[in-house]
């Protein structure tokens, strides 16, 4: 999905200032891979290697070794690749001063978003974008948490709405929303309140239901396990279902409860949830921001907008939870 304003294009695109097949060469030794490479700059694998290979001949010496794991930088690999990176930082610096020279902020911003996000800010975003950002053409995609993270360390996008699960882990990320983990069951199940849910249920409680959770490795589930072992408690993974929304199909269906943020108003009308207590457990909405790719006016002004639609949306909720209370 892309946003662009109806001026052309040309008037905001900078010209290449790196030699492209070096941005291709950065790209392989991220990703450690010619396959990956290929995927994340949306080209044939085949072009990737003839690229590598164009370099390789001009420079007169090999940048990379195969191994049955994919590739690795060789000595002169590893000797260029610092300047190179340099190199492209400056040239993404000097491109988007040119971008920008009309004093607003232009150029592609990559966004990912996480599925349960997309209702929320993908909408909003997007009008907010191309009324005060007619310079920015908005590329958003919707993945998983931890697809969206490797896809902020391979480059591929410039930030990324993603779940953390503990404080710990949030490091420089930007909090969107603190959630706290619900359990969720079929409505009318006096475990989650036969009433339609509401109440709290201590965590204790969790012990021996049949629970619908994602299998491993994943991080809520390597959260549930330290739970478990922290607390004494036999966590017992009656359905190992990934997908959010595949859970709570199973959970109506009666096959289990799943352990899921539910934010108020939002869950289906056949299922009904209690908050978790005994402790309260919260996973955080950050947005991340790619080590590979540097901020530029635009990344900056739609940082700025999503921060603050995700505040506006904070707010509101925090009024509606007030007011049903």
């Amino acid at each position: 999905m892309t946003a662009s304003n109806s001026k052309s294009d040309a008037a905001v695109i900078a010209p290449a200032i790196v030699e492209p097949r070096w941005l291709v060469f950065l790209q392989v030794s991220a990703s450690g891979s010619l396959s990956k490479a290929a995927a994340a700059l949306d080209m044939p694998q085949s072009m990737v290697s003839r690229n590598i290979a164009q370099l390789e001949q001009q420079c007169g010496e090999r940048l990379f070794r195969r191994t049955g794991r994919g590739v690795v930088l060789t000595e002169f690999g590893e000797q260029m690749l610092p300047r190179v990176t340099r190199l492209a930082a400056e040239a993404d610096a000097l491109a988007d001063d040119i971008r920008s020279a009309r004093g607003q902020p232009a150029g592609e911003v990559l966004l990912g978003l996480l599925p349960s996000a997309v209702n929320h800010l993908a909408g909003p975003l997007f009008a907010a974008v191309r009324a005060e950002l007619p310079g920015v053409r908005l590329h958003l995609s919707e993945a998983a948490s931890a697809q969206l993270e490797e896809h902020l360390r391979e480059g591929r996008l410039d930030m990324a709405v993603v779940l953390k699960e503990d404080e710990a882990s949030i490091g420089d990320c930007r909090v969107l929303a603190r959630v706290p983990l619900h359990l969720v069951g079929r409505r009318g199940d006096p475990v989650v309140g036969a009433g339609g849910g509401g109440r709290d249920v201590p965590l204790a409680a969790l012990s021996d239901l049949p629970l619908v959770v994602p299998g491993r490795p994943h991080l809520l589930r390597a959260r549930l396990d330290r739970l478990a072992v922290q607390h004494g408690l036999t966590l017992h993974a009656a359905v190992e279902v990934d997908s959010v929304r595949l859970q709570y199909e199973v959970a109506a269906a009666g096959g289990g409860y799943a352990i899921a943020s539910v934010l108020p108003g939002k869950l289906d009308e056949r299922l009904a949830s209690s908050r978790i207590v005994e402790p309260v457990l919260e996973r955080f909405v950050v947005l991340a921001e790619s080590p590979r790719r540097p901020h530029t006016r635009a990344t900056l002004a739609v940082r700025r907008l999503l921060c603050n639609l995700a505040d506006s949306l904070e707010a509101e909720g925090n009024a509606s939870h007030r007011s049903s209370a």
